[in-house]
């Protein structure tokens, strides 16, 4: 009954030994929060490993993560001048970002990789699996965004995570 609650007892100790060595003093309430959040984040972490995470070939990995450290620097530039700019000049906005890719690590780290960019931050999965909603903070023109985001990280993604 308790595997029921708890999946993984080594997952639950290392979450509550570094919350409570991440903290900078020792309380009771460190130690509960600590408790509370070695019970709920391996039970999150469990439906993950229900998928297999699956590697497939790596062959497209190093393109991508230049690709990625690319894009971060441009990234920075752009939302830095965005952002001393004129206010009217910006368009933010949502999307709803079509997946091909069905491996849920190779969404999760898509859904990493797009948060991880400046100027872009996944908002949501939709229940079937099948779109991301993603907030852009200057949204000129959604289809270019969606061409990037397939050339640049999902098709290499779906290699890696088939």
């Amino acid at each position: 009954m308790i595997g029921r609650w708890i999946p993984s007892w080594p997952l639950s100790l290392t979450i509550f030994c570094f919350w409570v060595l991440m903290n900078s003093e020792s309380s009771l309430d460190v130690v509960i929060m600590g408790l509370i959040l070695g019970a709920i984040i391996p039970l999150f972490a469990a439906r993950l490993d229900t998928e297999f995470a699956r590697v497939g070939s790596l062959r497209q990995l190093p393109r991508m993560l230049c690709a990625l450290a690319w894009d971060i620097i441009l990234s920075n530039i752009t939302v830095a001048r965005q952002v001393l700019g004129r206010e009217s000049r910006l368009t933010p906005g949502f999307i709803w970002y079509p997946l091909s890719i069905g491996n849920i690590h190779g969404i999760a780290t898509l859904a990493s990789i797009i948060t991880m960019t400046p100027g872009t931050v996944t908002a949501t999965i939709s229940d079937d699996r099948r779109y991301l909603l993603i907030h852009v903070f200057n949204l000129k023109d959604a289809g270019a965004v969606i061409e990037h985001i397939k050339r640049h990280y999902e098709v290499p993604l779906m290699e890696i995570f088939p």
